[in-house]
């Protein structure tokens, strides 16, 4: 399948098309935010996030900056090619419970010891979430995790009919 037309990248914005393959990991000092059951679940100025080639950034917070019980290992793993083996969490909120909507690499892949004691959620299965002082919008299909804000610009893996990009 051939790669998509980019979108316009206008000054200040970034293009998922630019992003390496492999993955990088990069700091962020905006503030991100996490609200799930009506309440706060966490909130850190102290995230990175991971690009990569056609993705919205997926942004992994400090295990920490997570309020106590809101997040309980649960069954299963998956693997990435770059980052290694996940383990998962399902991450309650108020009286809210979300099955298997976060994600932690224990022991990740050398390159990205950065990811070590962070957890990356799903977007779309929490009430809000938040970088800087802009709700995102959850990166489409279910498979990936990216987080969409105004400055980032697509086409973006997920969609149907991109899973050959």
């Amino acid at each position: 399948m051939r790669r998509p037309e980019p979108d316009r990248v206008r000054p200040g914005e970034e293009s998922v098309w630019d992003y390496p393959r492999p993955p990088r990991v990069e700091p962020v000092r905006e503030r991100i935010t996490i609200r799930l059951g009506g309440v706060l679940i966490a909130d850190t100025t102290d995230a990175v996030r991971v690009l990569e080639t056609s993705h919205p950034p997926v942004y992994y917070l400090p295990i920490g900056a997570f309020a106590d019980g809101a997040l309980v290992p649960t069954e299963g793993s998956s693997f990435c090619e770059f980052k290694g083996a996940a383990t998962y969490f399902d991450v309650h909120g108020g009286t809210q419970v979300v099955r298997r909507a976060a994600w932690t690499y224990q022991r990740p892949e050398r390159g990205y010891e950065q990811l070590t004691n962070r957890v990356a959620v799903y977007a779309g299965d929490m009430d809000a979430c938040t970088v800087g002082d802009e709700q995102v919008t959850p990166q489409p299909g279910r498979f990936y995790g990216g987080w969409i804000t105004s400055r980032i610009r697509g086409p973006f893996k997920g969609a149907p009919g991109s899973m050959g990009w």
